[in-house]
């Protein structure tokens, strides 16, 4: 079949640089998240206080959607890589299909990074409106 033939080893070998990018940037994610969780952990031991509570369970929700980003988008790679190997050993039809669900994995990843994305800004949201009430009452 003709679009096939069109899938050389070149078109899943662009993604490479893409995936590997979207990771760095994964696993810088999940790495603030770690030592923001430390240093919360450590101030809440010191102060038993609601709020830290509270960041802490958002945090958690942003590092497994950040896990899930990073196992997706992994995941993705080793359907290019395979998608490669079956080029290369002339399974086109396997080959078109494995390039396929790659391509549908990094979509998963991606969308669990808007997702990610919206839960950060709502947080950090809240510390304005925080810092937005205290500066209102010493007005």
């Amino acid at each position: 079949m003709l679009y096939m033939e069109q899938l050389t080893l070149t078109t899943p070998a662009l993604l490479f640089s893409a995936i590997s990018l979207i990771m760095l940037a994964y696993t810088n994610r999940f790495l603030a998240y770690a030592s923001v969780i430390r240093s919360l952990h450590d101030r809440y031991l010191e102060k038993k206080d609601d709020s830290l509570l509270r960041q802490i369970k958002n945090l958690k929700t942003r590092l497994n959607l950040t896990r899930y980003m990073q196992i997706f988008g992994i995941t993705s790679l080793l359907f290019c890589v395979l998608t490669m190997f079956l080029i290369y050993i002339g399974f086109y039809t396997i080959a078109v299909w494995a390039f396929g669900i790659g391509l549908i994995l990094l979509l998963i990843s991606l969308a669990l990074l808007i997702k990610e994305i919206q839960i950060s800004a709502k947080a950090l949201q809240h510390h304005i409106n925080d810092i937005e009430e205290y500066l209102g009452e010493k007005k």
